[in-house]
């Protein structure tokens, strides 16, 4: 019996609010060429709806995938696209964070079995990271809470797994 296993790149494209620390996952794939990054865009903006106000520029890095169709995509919304300079790795300092933040929490500790895998763990990931998991910039709440924030000095607390207890929710017991 043949059990070779053939290991993939599948690269994620997300964009993350650097006020909030809110994180959007736009997409995965193994080809990460022009058209489907231009098309990425217009995901990007359609998810956004009204919310798209509140985008002015977006920062990016220097990747031969982002084409002048997509920046073309981001201009006709108003939103002002900016380049990282080159040989700087501070400025693109927030979703490198982002990144480092993924691999210790979720992709070192799973295994991933294909490209629709990654996307349905990032998917879980994002929502726990914008809705539950602390952080210390917003004085250890989420981006975008999805429930009240429970007084931990006299409430009782319940756990609750994620990704199959990888990652532990808490929140208070009625």
């Amino acid at each position: 019996m043949d059990c070779t296993v053939t290991l993939k790149r599948v690269y994620a494209f997300f964009v993350l609010e650097v006020g909030s620390w809110r994180v959007h996952l736009i997409g995965t794939t193994t080809n990460p060429d022009g058209a489907w990054t231009t098309q990425q865009a217009r995901n990007l903006l359609m998810d956004l709806g009204d919310g798209i106000t509140e985008f002015r520029s977006l920062l990016r890095d220097r990747a031969y995938q982002f084409t002048t169709s997509f920046e073309a995509v981001l201009a006709d919304a108003s939103i002002r696209v900016v380049k990282t300079p080159p040989r700087c790795p501070r400025t693109n300092c927030f979703p490198e964070r982002f990144v480092r933040t993924v691999r210790p929490e979720l992709t070192d500790r799973l295994l991933i079995f294909g490209e629709r895998h990654l996307r349905a763990a990032l998917t879980e990931y994002i929502r726990h990271y914008n809705g539950r998991r602390p952080h210390r910039a917003h004085e250890l709440r989420p981006p975008r809470p999805d429930y009240p924030v429970a007084d931990l000095g006299s409430e009782r607390i319940k756990r609750r797994p994620v990704l199959g207890g990888l990652i532990n929710e808490y929140e208070r017991i009625a």
